[in-house]
């Protein structure tokens, strides 16, 4: 399933919710995010909405020390690890999930057929995981397997309550110092 939606509609809770489904199930899910900024935001979005579940959570990247991947590869080829959230790292031979029953890919778009298809081989021999891309801003070859492929779409057209809309701009050469300005404020203002 593609589930599209703005910055902000809610994918990630979506996702959640079908990772849990995935876990309540007796398997594991996977989400693969394309920079080690998000991944590090969606890990830490899980661990605080699955704090005393009992759900265990990892991350995996680049930049995972060699203990530690020891250790958290052997947990998820084991089944002790619910869900591990990482970059590209989970393309990697030696991640190897006991039971992957879901793959989660957000920024669909920043991934190639083939990444996405080498996280769905994670799954046990003779089983294909359950997959949900996930995306603000689908490519057309994405949108052309919702209309000619096996790819459901869901699109979120609703903010949370109390969300401020987006506004975009478009800043000249001429108004970047002004436009930087801005930013500092913003910043500042945190």
């Amino acid at each position: 399933r593609l589930l599209m939606g703005e910055v902000g509609s809610g994918k990630t809770v979506v996702a959640v919710q079908a990772m849990l489904t995935a876990v309540g199930s007796g398997a594991q899910a996977a989400m693969m995010v394309p920079t080690e900024v998000l991944a590090g935001q969606h890990f830490k979005t899980l661990v605080e909405l699955l704090d005393g579940t009992g759900v265990g959570v990892a991350l995996l990247t680049g930049s995972t020390p060699a203990t530690e991947r020891i250790k958290l590869l052997a947990e998820l080829a084991g089944g002790g690890l619910d869900i591990l959230v990482g970059t590209h790292a989970l393309l990697e031979e030696p991640v190897r999930f006991k039971r992957l029953g879901l793959a989660v890919v957000d920024e669909e778009h920043r991934f190639g057929v083939r990444q996405r298809a080498g996280l769905d081989a994670k799954a046990p021999a003779g089983h294909a995981a359950h997959l949900l891309h996930m995306s603000a801003t689908p490519i057309p070859r994405t949108l052309a397997l919702t209309a000619y492929g096996d790819l459901d779409v869901t699109t979120l057209k609703e903010l949370p309550a109390g969300r401020a809309p987006v506004t975009t701009e478009v800043v000249s050469e001429a108004g970047r110092g002004e436009a930087f300005d801005r930013l500092r404020s913003e910043l500042d203002r945190g």
